[in-house]
């Protein structure tokens, strides 16, 4: 009875094992797809910028405000928080990205306000691959133990499910071993039996001749 309860315990932990492995997979996954997006617009962005930074400070203004890369920085000046750029600096952003003929502020200006968007969204980016890494290193620790927990407790069904086998066999062997010393048992109860009528039986005859004999 023992063992088959340590064979349920061992089966009921190695489901539990493979439980939290796919759970942990399909967060591991989840977790790179968002880090997957987040670097890809954080590369696009810096990207933009270092093409922004070098176009200006070459004096390219205009033809830059007429490119692709004007428009990406316009869309990332109007989604972006405060921690990225503050609201004053996104006014002038806007409005040099815009060509605002009444209010166009300086380009060095606007260099200053692009590298330090730049110099934030590298270090959000470093740090953003920073926890991803660390995340990497945390599910292959957990894959890694959870693994080796569950080849144990295969390891383990595999002897306890043979030992309860063994078991069984030894159970029958051991009935039949008891079924046989029963009939043997039975076999010389009834010889005995049989024996206690024949001597029974010789003492009567024994007796009456003898007692026939006196008579004479």
């Amino acid at each position: 009875a023992q063992t088959k309860e340590d064979l349920k315990s061992a089966q009921d932990d190695r489901t539990s094992a493979k439980k939290a492995m796919a759970e942990a997979t399909a967060l591991r996954e989840k977790e790179a797809a968002s880090f997957a997006a987040e670097k890809a617009e954080a590369d696009t962005n810096i990207a933009a910028m270092d093409k922004a930074i070098k176009a200006l400070e070459r004096g390219m203004a205009g033809s830059f405000l007429q490119s692709a890369t004007a428009s990406v920085l316009k869309q990332l000046a109007q989604s972006s928080d405060q921690d990225l750029i503050g609201e004053a600096d996104r006014q002038d952003l806007l409005a040099f990205l815009s060509g605002d003929a009444q209010y166009a502020p300086q380009s060095g200006q606007i260099v200053g306000i692009l590298k330090q968007m730049h110099e934030t969204m590298q270090k959000d980016l470093a740090e953003a691959t920073a926890q991803e890494e660390a995340a990497i290193s945390s599910y292959e620790g957990l894959m890694d133990a959870k693994q080796k927990e569950i080849e144990a407790l295969t390891a383990a069904i595999e002897a306890k499910t043979k030992l309860i086998g063994e078991l069984g066999v030894a159970v029958v062997n051991m009935k039949e071993d008891m079924d046989d010393t029963q009939k043997g048992l039975l076999a010389d109860e009834k010889f005995l039996k049989e024996l206690e009528t024949s001597c029974s039986t010789k003492t009567a005859e024994w007796e009456e001749r003898s007692k026939t004999r006196a008579e004479e």
